[in-house]
């Protein structure tokens, strides 16, 4: 069976996909721009080597849902309320953490740890989030088997970032 192009999609799927790429778009550019604030109040960037491989996957997961997934004419009620779940938690996350959110490890050791919104009940939530929307997403899109390919390559990448992460935050106030 062939796996239908992209314009072939049920209007749901193409709009989960949009508002994938136009997130993930707007949160670049929003921690463009925290990055380079923070650095300017003497912040320094660490694990910088793994950036560019958090990229890859990323891309690499839209990329391969798109091409491969293959969704069903209306969407899985339980795996859509799981998606819209997972973006109330980011916007959350996200608004919790504001001006320090960024996608890369920056920090420096006058500024405060984040003790708000979900940051109370868990050390990492945004890669919460990102567990659950990789996984989740190609499930909804049909595609399984890019659900567990990339659960598997995230859950190495974030075993080595959240090692980095924790070891920097140990040096901040608070």
């Amino acid at each position: 069976m062939m796996t239908p192009s992209i314009t072939d999609w049920p209007t749901w799927a193409i709009l989960v996909i949009g508002y994938l790429i136009v997130q993930r778009l707007g949160e670049l550019i929003y921690a463009r721009r925290n990055t380079r604030r923070l650095l300017a109040e003497g912040a320094v960037e660490h694990g910088a080597g793994h950036y560019p491989l958090f990229i890859l996957l990323h891309g690499g997961w839209i990329i391969a849902i798109a091409f491969l997934a293959s969704p069903a004419l209306s969407p899985p009620f339980l795996l859509l309320t799981g998606f819209i779940f997972s973006q109330i938690f980011r916007i959350w996350t996200l608004a919790s953490i504001g001006r320090w959110w960024t996608t890369r490890i920056i920090s420096a050791p006058h500024f405060p740890r984040v003790k708000r919104g979900p940051y109370r009940f868990l050390p990492h939530p945004n890669y919460a989030v990102v567990v659950a929307e990789i996984a989740l997403v190609p499930l909804l899109l049909g595609a399984p088997w890019v659900a567990g390919f990339f659960t598997v390559l995230n859950a190495a990448l974030l075993w080595w970032r959240i090692r980095t992460e924790n070891a920097v935050l140990t040096e901040r106030v608070g």
